[in-house]
């Protein structure tokens, strides 16, 4: 379902939903949920906020269909529950809540579950929360969470009255109550069903009746919750609301068309350019052209892009330090590959060796941020090797290596104190 300013509420959701779950627990192995309170929300979100980052494929699949992947949604998520303290404050409620009426769950044969359930229910509030305030904002009108939940609903019940049309042989009876009167034919309300804008209100409130003559249990609108009480004796309201869901589906695909289109054309365009360009390969003159050859001067060399130098060749670590270190035995030479070659920290820094370069990072920004490399990070802890790693990897004691870090410092200190002048 797509609305103005949501981006929860479409097919990625799930895939949101179990990443957002899977890192919760991950974090909460390293933080314990006995202790759990209001203040351990900033270090729950870096913590979570860093597993994400850290995520494999999960977090690269598409979460909606304005080009959000499921790892962005889920970052955005996360920090917005800092900015949310209240609903941090409600699953450490139901949390406590727990622990007061079974003890340790969470260490429990399917504590785990029960735990996970406690985060997804955290977040299903909060995704309808962030959304119907950018509704709002898009539309300029009041919507609660509790609405956006009722539209969502809708366009759920809409897939369902529409299966069942598809399948009205198989369905007949139902459809038949549905639409009011009995069946002896292919009923014409299957082929009007084109979109959730073609859905006529009574056909959602007399789905909602069949749900429990024909399914397992009432329907949304036939429950004793009042979650959608204003719905249930207002079918006008229903069909203001399926309107307005299938308005903006039509407007969104059509842009979406145009958007393809565009691709379509780009990589049109594309094809004939390297067509031609082969082509033009193919017809010329073997050798150089005489005629068009560019010179170069000397002042063209100097002032010519510098040519990037490989990458420095280190060797494979020691087992020994191997297993002192913890780290991958290729680590020195994958973190060196890594570096921004031609930065100007680099080139200050370049008769260090990389353990100090790490160490000066590690001061000055910290052991994680987002400008390091994967290749730099401990797998273990998603950050940068510790004074003491990094002392092992220069084979050289913990204060020659505090020294020969606290000395690059001073020479970047002054280098950018001279580049400044």
């Amino acid at each position: 379902m797509r609305l103005p300013g949501t981006r929860y509420q479409e097919h990625g959701w799930e895939q949101v939903r179990k990443l957002l779950g899977q890192c919760s627990l991950q974090a909460f192995a390293r933080i314990d949920p006995a202790s759990v309170d209001d203040a351990l929300l900033p270090e729950y979100v870096d913590t979570v906020a860093r597993l994400l980052r850290m995520d494999g494929g999960r977090g690269d699949a598409p979460g909606n269909s304005y080009g959000d992947t499921v790892r962005e949604l889920a970052l955005s998520l996360v920090y917005e529950l800092q900015a949310r303290p209240a609903d941090w404050a409600a699953l450490c409620a139901a949390v406590g809540g727990e622990q007061a009426r079974m003890g340790a769950f969470w260490r429990a044969p399917g504590g785990d579950a029960l735990l996970r359930k406690k985060f997804n229910d955290l977040y299903a509030v909060l995704r309808d929360k962030v959304d119907s305030d950018n509704y709002q904002v898009a539309c300029g009108r009041p919507c609660s969470p509790n609405r956006m939940y009722a539209y969502r609903m809708l366009d759920t019940a809409y897939g369902e009255v529409a299966r069942l049309f598809a399948g009205w042989r198989e369905h007949r009876e139902q459809v038949g109550a549905i639409l009011g009167r009995e069946l002896a034919a292919e009923p014409i309300e299957t082929r009007q069903l084109g979109s959730v804008a073609d859905c006529r209100p009574e056909w959602i409130l007399r789905w909602s009746e069949t749900l429990e003559r024909f399914g397992s249990a009432p329907g949304p609108l036939h429950t004793r919750s009042k979650r959608f009480a204003s719905l249930k004796d207002s079918p006008e309201k229903i069909g203001a609301m399926l309107r307005e869901i299938g308005e903006y589906e039509a407007l969104s695909a059509n842009a979406d068309r145009d958007w393809l289109q565009d691709a379509v054309d780009a990589g049109a365009w594309l094809d004939d350019y390297w067509r031609v360009l082969g082509e033009s390969e193919q017809a010329s003159t073997p050798g150089p052209d005489r005629i068009l050859e560019a010179q170069q001067d000397a002042l063209d060399l100097a002032e010519g892009e510098p040519i990037e130098e490989p990458a420095e060749a280190l060797p494979l670590l020691d087992p020994l330090v191997v297993e002192q270190v913890s780290l991958s035995p290729s680590y020195l030479q994958m973190a060196a590959a890594a570096q921004e070659r031609g930065s100007w920290a680099l080139r200050m820094m370049e008769n260090d060796s990389l353990p100090v370069r790490l160490a000066v990072y590690l001061k000055l920004l910290g052991p994680f941020d987002d400008s390091y490399p994967c290749e730099w990070l401990d797998a273990a802890t998603g950050e940068l090797p510790t004074m003491q790693q990094l002392a092992l990897l220069d084979a050289v004691s913990l204060p020659t290596l505090r020294k020969r870090r606290d000395a690059a410092i001073a020479r970047l200190g002054a280098a950018a104190g001279q580049k400044e002048e």
